[in-house]
């Protein structure tokens, strides 16, 4: 049986959507971050950087939003979750996504966990206030550059609009509206109605 770590509000959300997505069956298992669970020494055994997401799988434990979003794809070529037979729209699709991974996250992050860079209590409130700056700057990119519509590769759905559904949702939190975005709000109402992100929403709650 696979196994997902997860935990609400974060960005394990979007690789609940790929799972719901693909019709997977798996576990999953709420991490408690309020509880400090991601650093027990239970949770360090399968994800040693003590983060989610972590699929558990039979050949072994998969962590980083990416590399799990690309594997659901792969082992269920027939839902078409990515552009598999054309390489250069797939490196497309991983561009997408790793730009979300290494620069949206990031900014979202110097928010809410500055201490990871510094510990200068005066430079985590500048980097809190510098927030909706780079999120909106990052989202104006994406806007107006890297998504193609009505699904983020153009045409076809693929497991990026689940990931830029997740951080989208954190516009509000981090002081942007995302009125400012006509394009990724439509796409973010367009992913709420979909089946199986109400399922990975319900996920969360339970």
């Amino acid at each position: 049986m696979t196994t997902f770590y997860y935990s609400p509000g974060s960005c394990s959300l979007a690789s609940l959507i790929a799972l719901e997505e693909a019709g997977l069956d798996y576990k999953p298992r709420r991490v408690d971050f309020s509880r400090g669970e991601q650093r027990s020494p239970e949770y360090l055994k399968i994800n040693p950087k003590g983060r989610v997401p972590a699929l558990v799988t039979e050949r072994g434990t998969i962590t980083e939003t990416p590399a799990i979003l690309a594997y659901i794809a792969q082992i269920t070529r027939r839902v078409r979750l990515a552009p598999l037979e054309d390489s250069f729209a797939f490196a497309g699709m991983q561009a997408f996504n790793a730009y979300l991974a290494s620069t949206v996250h990031v900014n979202h992050a110097h928010g809410r966990r500055g201490s990871r860079w510094t510990d200068d209590a005066s430079a985590i409130e500048a980097m809190k206030a510098k927030v909706p700056q780079t999120m909106a700057d990052s989202f104006v990119l994406i806007e107006d550059q890297l998504q193609v519509g009505p699904w983020v590769m153009g045409s076809e759905y693929s497991v990026a609009d689940g990931y830029l559904f997740t951080l989208a949702g954190w516009l509000p939190g981090d002081g942007v509206e995302m009125d400012r975005f006509p394009k990724v709000k439509a796409h973010f109402e367009r992913m709420q109605a979909r089946a199986a992100v109400q399922r990975a929403l319900a996920v969360e709650k339970a």
